[in-house]
């Protein structure tokens, strides 16, 4: 089926959900962000356990940011507000929209698990099978949780950095309405709405955003801008359709098409172009939920589904215009089951089967593997809690491999003290280009990874400071990396550059060994009318590969990153904010030849509520209009200036 078929599908499912929902009464909603806007860590998490689980039972490393702190970011680009935060760095081809790599605490940017109302996102079309930030808008999201360390334990292939679950608005009226509408630099237009409802009986909402921005040359150097546009929706229903029985359904949908630059004839040199890439992103879920053994037992069954369209095109060429074009497309099947065994005791169990495609020039690729999981959490006395969790992945391709976790969170006076400590095991298997294409190798073994963290959180004066500190380690062995064919090759010496007797560019293998370590550093303080968030990162990343490289740093992960976002509310109600991110120097390339100085950029914000349904912002980005870089001659946006309305109904 078409992907506009499945959205218009998912579409009218949730339209009559609302139809349904609006002759009912409001039930009573349950609250997953917690009385604690300014915590490091809200009172629930979710992704750590794949269930709703209270901040001081975890024994992993989060952070999580809820409605409040993204709205008071005013961030429109996901990567720029999860890189304000603990152990996450990015790095741009360009200015908004542009594909833009996310790296939690060193690992690949393709070794991060990104989850969209339960979606387990991934584009098979990918070299490395990885997430591009760069269409991922806020748009209606309301909460994100950045779980960091290898954890393919519940999260399967690819979460050896982490995971990242984005969740969208949830109304808790019989209706609400919202409005989001803003204005600034470079001819930037964003305006975003949803409407929704909850009653007994269902819940849903439906929201559309659409953005336009003329942007900056992605050419560091260039003298044309390179725009973006996106239009997005999203939708979501979760009808109750018996007593511990329900039906969610969800759906979103971008459109982003960016400006790019490239390596034009004669010279094959970057300069700008003309050339566009456009992105079609297409995300769907349907999940049936039920209760048995007198609500002990919380079953799950879904159906997830992604679709991925790249095209590019160069109008400067006419004869051949479509540069890039490929499909990505993902299928999974799941099931969980949460299983109360006694108080303060929870076995959370599943199995999952995933078939993923790839479609280019070539004949379509394919792929599947099935995972089967098991965890317990344990309170083994008051305050201590004890996780353990196993899995095993079957795949077609290079067979099964097992793998396990622990954690262990213990919450000592009363919460204010809580340590924390966990050790996972990640990996990350082959992509299909990896395995079948042009340069594939079929023998390919998974990417894998042993990380380890331990931690304390101390919460002070009645929660008006919060410290953490958190150390942190990871090795990373088969991971896969490209092989040139040099011309003196042989079948003898570099059999697999040659396939059927004829000679090819060169493959993919498990040739890298890769180390970080590092210390995360966080505090939040109140003190009347001031409100201060701070975190600060040390990662030291080190390519053990055997080799030219060997001891060198990895690419484009900074030594060190800080934040600090320090926030006052006037008593007229004003709320003045100046945001500071601090960047060290890294390098561009795996010889460490070219180095990316570091930066600091500051942006001020204010925001005032007009009433109860209006609130009128403005931010200044980079204030000191500071030059920057996060990848060699690409270009970042300068200093600008924004303004913007919401309305809440």
């Amino acid at each position: 089926m078409r992907p506009e078929l499945y959205l218009s599908a998912a579409t009218v499912a949730l339209l009559l959900a609302a139809s349904a929902a609006s002759a009912e009464t409001i039930g009573v909603p349950v609250d997953l962000e917690g009385p604690g806007e300014a915590a490091l860590l809200s009172d629930v998490v979710v992704t750590a356990n794949r269930s709703a689980q209270a901040a001081d039972r975890v024994g992993q490393s989060v952070t999580v940011l809820t409605t409040a702190q993204i709205e008071a970011s005013q961030t429109v680009v996901v990567a720029d507000l999860l890189a304000r935060t603990p152990g996450v760095t990015q790095s741009g081809n360009g200015g908004p929209g542009s594909a833009t790599s996310l790296r939690i605490r060193g690992a690949e940017t393709d070794q991060t698990v990104v989850i969209i109302d339960g979606v387990k996102l991934n584009d098979p079309s990918g070299v490395g099978g990885g997430y591009n930030f760069g269409n991922l808008l806020v748009g209606d999201i309301a909460r994100i949780e950045i779980l960091r360390g290898a954890q393919s334990t519940l999260w399967g292939s690819q979460a050896i950095g982490g995971v990242v679950n984005l969740t969208s608005a949830e109304p808790t009226r019989p209706f609400q309405a919202s409005l989001d509408a803003e204005v600034g630099a470079r001819d930037t237009r964003y305006l975003r709405g949803g409407v929704g409802g909850a009653t007994e009986r269902a819940t849903w909402r439906l929201s559309a955003s659409h953005y336009e921005t003329d942007g900056v040359s992605a050419f560091a150097r260039g003298s044309e801008t390179d725009g973006y546009k996106n239009f997005g929706l999203s939708g979501r229903a979760d009808i109750r359709l018996v007593e511990g029985v329900s039906l969610d359904l969800r759906a979103v949908y971008s459109d982003g098409e960016v400006g790019t630059d490239g390596f034009p004839a004669p010279f094959y040199a970057f300069a700008d172009t003309t050339e566009t890439a456009r992105t079609k992103e297409l995300v769907a879920y349907t999940g049936l939920n039920f209760i048995l053994l007198d609500g002990r037992l919380s079953n799950r069954v879904a159906y997830a589904y992604t679709d991925t369209d790249r095209r590019s095109e160069n109008p400067a060429q006419p004869a051949f215009p479509v540069t890039f074009e490929a499909q990505g497309q993902n299928r999974r099947y799941e099931y969980q089951g949460v299983l109360d065994i006694r108080q303060g005791w929870t076995a959370t169990f599943g199995a999952e089967h995933e078939d993923s495609e790839f479609r280019s020039n070539a004949p379509a690729l394919s792929v599947g593997i099935d995972g089967y999981f098991a965890q317990l959490q344990a309170e083994v006395i008051d305050g201590l809690t004890l996780t353990a969790g196993v899995r095993r992945d079957e795949h077609d391709t290079f067979g099964g491999k097992t793998l396990g976790q622990a954690a262990i969170a213990w919450s000592l006076n009363d919460g204010d003290t809580v340590l924390r400590a966990s050790f996972g095991q990640g990996f990350k298997a082959p992509t299909l280009y990896q395995l079948y294409s042009d340069y594939g190798n079929v023998g390919l073994m998974p990417e894998e990874a042993d990380s380890w963290d331990a931690g304390i959180e101390q919460h002070l004066f009645d929660d008006a400071l919060i410290l953490s500190a958190t150390y942190f380690s990871r090795e990373t062995t088969n991971q896969i990396d490209y092989v040139s064919c040099a011309g003196s090759a042989t079948p003898t010496s570099q059999p697999l550059c040659f396939v059927n007797g004829a000679r090819r560019f060169g493959y993919y293998d498990n040739i890298a060994l890769t180390q970080a370590d590092g210390v995360e550093l966080a505090a939040a303080a109140r003190l009347g009318a001031f409100d201060i968030q701070a975190n600060y990162t040390l990662t030291n990343t080190e390519n053990r590969t055997p080799g030219a490289n060997f001891g060198r740093d990895l690419a484009r992960r900074p030594e060190e990153t800080a934040n600090l976002v320090a926030t006052y509310v006037w008593p007229f109600r004003l709320s003045t904010a100046v945001a500071v991110q601090h960047v060290g120097d890294s390098f561009d390339n795996a010889s460490n030849a070219t180095r990316l100085e570091g930066f600091t950029l500051v942006d001020l914000r204010a925001s005032y509520p007009i009433n109860e349904t209006l609130d009128v912002y403005g931010r200044i980005e980079n204030v000191a209009d500071e030059a920057y870089a996060t990848s060699a001659n690409y270009g970042t946006p300068g200093r600008g200036l924004f303004v913007g309305l919401r309305a809440r109904f």
